[in-house]
């Protein structure tokens, strides 16, 4: 049975943001999603999430963040920046502070509008080598954001301790396992569903599934 307050989701639009908030409707009475605009490489992104939102009935809003885009260079927004990831080195594809200004903007939403609970798919089993993923941040931020707006919010993290294969079972337990699999938007390559499957992000998302699928019909073969 759901819990009778409201939340909202932090959605891209991607693997694990819908995850998140099929999660969320499980978990939660009421539930919107908010998306970043930040200058992304790919605007299919947004349509993409905006797509999701409305075949799920959930009410969705995007906010623009450009100015994000232009203070740190990355390849998430700059087409002439290589996708890349080196040993001891963040990937080219972490933007600076993104999962700051995107929890901060959420909660001051969900404050508009009376929710508690603000949901977000970031993971540190998966997650890059991004600090802005990590459980110590979110639990830090949890409590600025209360001091900051007087305000009783609770960050969710329902991915924080799974990997991919994981995150791919609680999509299938939620019953949006094909959902997920076919509507999202992963890879760097602006390709939706199972994307390009040569990118860093289609990748980690193909081996997840992978391993999970394997260990599924092995589930069911025993």
């Amino acid at each position: 049975m759901s819990i009778r307050e409201k939340a909202m989701v932090v959605f891209s639009g991607g693997q694990d943001s819908t995850t998140c908030l099929a999660w969320a409707m499980r978990e939660f009475e009421e539930v919107e999603a908010v998306t970043f605009h930040y200058g992304q490489r790919h605007e299919l992104e947004i349509e993409c999430a905006k797509k999701i939102a409305s075949d799920l009935g959930v009410t969705h809003r995007v906010l623009d963040m450009s100015l994000l885009g232009q203070l740190t260079p990355n390849a998430l927004t700059r087409s002439d920046i290589e996708i890349e990831e080196k040993e001891g080195e963040l990937p080219s594809t972490f933007v600076d502070g993104r999962n700051l200004l995107f929890l901060s903007f959420a909660a001051v939403a969900a404050k508009q509008i009376g929710a508690k609970h603000i949901v977000t798919g970031v993971c540190e089993t998966d997650f890059s080598g991004y600090p802005d993923c990590r459980d110590v941040f979110i639990k830090s931020l949890n409590v600025t954001l209360n001091l900051s707006m007087d305000y009783p919010f609770v960050i969710h993290t329902p991915l924080m301790w799974l990997n991919k294969a994981e995150t791919w079972k609680l999509a299938d337990d939620l019953g949006y396992l094909n959902f997920v699999r076919t509507k999202t938007l992963t890879c760097y390559n602006g390709i939706v569903a199972d994307g390009c499957g040569d990118c860093p992000a289609c990748k980690l998302r193909k081996r997840g599934l992978d391993d999970y699928l394997a260990t599924k019909e092995k589930g069911v073969v025993s």
